[in-house]
């Protein structure tokens, strides 16, 4: 007549309560604060793409023209304020432009060639530049604008 009671709905010490963690290590992760560094260094890095494409600072003149839809990276090819020529970021002299741009065409003549020229740059350079490219046998060239902003 004096049996123990122990298969009750769990008030003794041997039973388990629901959400209560009894000094055992949490096995989960918070991940809040890992979403929110990942937001912040995709906003560090969406802000600083832009400012990483072109190394050489121009003031490229403005104008109507619409902007291209590229598939591929083209050559670039800078002229800035005092004539000095760039390809890609390196400067370079002007008589080496052909044997520069054989060296690094992926695609052979077919390869797209953006001329960015200072907009207080002399027009001598620039024309000169786009000379010994064409001159090199390369027909896929184009001047890099701005887009006028609409006032």
């Amino acid at each position: 007549m004096g049996a123990p009671s122990g298969g009750g709905s769990g008030g003794g010490r041997g039973g388990r309560r629901r959400g209560g963690h009894r000094g055992g290590a949490i096995s989960e992760i918070n991940v809040t604060p890992l979403v929110d560094v990942m937001l912040v260094l995709l906003i560090i890095f969406m802000v600083a793409a832009p400012m990483m494409t072109v190394g050489v600072p121009v003031d490229l003149p403005e104008t109507q023209a619409k902007a291209l839809n590229s598939e591929t990276q083209p050559i670039t090819i800078s002229v800035k304020n005092d004539g000095q020529v760039f390809l890609q970021e390196t400067p370079i002299p002007a008589e080496e432009i052909a044997a520069k741009l054989e060296a690094i065409a992926t695609t052979g003549y077919n390869e797209r060639i953006f001329v960015r020229g200072d907009a207080t740059a002399p027009y001598g350079v620039i024309a000169d530049v786009m000379a010994r490219i064409q001159g090199a046998g390369y027909k896929n060239i184009g001047l890099v604008t701005q887009q006028k902003k609409d006032q």
